[in-house]
């Protein structure tokens, strides 16, 4: 399988259309549609459902589509990291994470490299702790930042001086407003949105105790700030971490903590045995100076 074969069948699931693809590509469509048939003798599978304008991907094609733009963008920050000269550092580190307040702590890091080498770019991945780690095993990521400790011990990482803490992000017109905090038993049976890697890690379970039968979870999310506008038109009450949604005075909505008091660590994690590029390994020892931690 060529790597050019990928890129152009890439630009026709892109466009959904054979001529597009070509046009885009500056070919002419009969040796596109012959690659792409060649491509799907090869792979013994049909990788696209031709309709009379435009055409669909199959599972299969689907399949390929993901798996083809994780293989060029490796090929890509491997390249980048080979070119990379000796006498100025330069280059690119790919960092991935979930939404937290204490992101301002990697930042404080980035920016005093930044000052050293100024020709390192910076790529910013954003998913849950799942999407995370599944692009640092493939070797897309240089560094994963994870809330929780759910399967860190796959990895070398560092814990982060500080912790996010969980609360209950209401609407201000909403009577728990009124309470300085949250217990489980305020929420017993009112609609709850919910962080689908909170559930799956069960985050929540030993806060929400023996009232975690009677929780009516409405909605799960990745992002908070859609499941905030879904606060905002009353679908619910949103379990989420402080400081990720304003609560100004000019805001429908406000936090309040829970308690017992529930909080989370924070890691940086990245593979063991892992290879950097120098751009990365020079990240990695900023990292280690700043926080006076040491690599488990």
């Amino acid at each position: 399988m060529d790597i050019k074969v990928l890129q152009y069948f890439l630009a026709v699931a892109r466009e959904g259309s054979i001529s597009r693809a070509a046009e885009q590509l500056y070919m002419t469509q009969p040796p596109l549609s012959r690659m792409l048939r060649d491509l799907e003798q090869e792979l013994g599978k049909k990788l696209f459902i031709r309709g009379n304008r435009n055409i669909t991907l199959t599972d299969e094609g689907i399949l390929l589509r993901k798996r083809a733009e994780e293989m060029l963008d490796l090929l890509e920050k491997t390249k980048a990291e080979i070119s990379s000269t000796n006498n100025e550092l330069s280059g690119n580190i790919y960092i991935g994470g979930g939404e937290t307040d204490n992101m301002h702590l990697i930042a404080k890091s980035i920016k005093k490299l930044q000052e050293k080498h100024p020709n390192i770019q910076y790529h910013f991945y954003s998913g849950n702790a799942n999407d995370v780690m599944e692009r640092l095993d493939k070797g897309l990521l240089d560094f994963g930042i994870i809330i929780g400790t759910a399967h860190i011990q796959k990895y070398d990482y560092l814990r982060l001086p500080t912790t996010d803490t969980w609360g209950l992000l209401i609407r201000k017109d909403s009577p728990l407003s009124e309470l300085d905090s949250i217990q489980s038993e305020n929420i017993e049976n009112l609609p709850l949105l919910c962080s689908r890697q909170a559930l799956e890690g069960n985050e929540l379970s030993g806060w929400l105790g023996e009232h975690a039968k009677h929780q009516k979870i409405v909605a799960t999310y990745d992002l908070i700030y859609n499941a905030a506008i879904m606060v905002e038109e009353g679908l619910g009450n949103a379990l989420c971490l402080d400081k990720l949604v304003t609560t100004s005075p000019f805001s429908t909505l406000c936090f309040r903590p829970l308690e017992p008091r529930l909080e989370t660590p924070l890691y940086i994690i990245w593979k063991k045995y892992q290879v950097f590029s120098k751009p990365a390994e020079t990240f990695l020892r900023e990292l280690q100076e700043q926080f006076l931690v040491s690599p488990k």
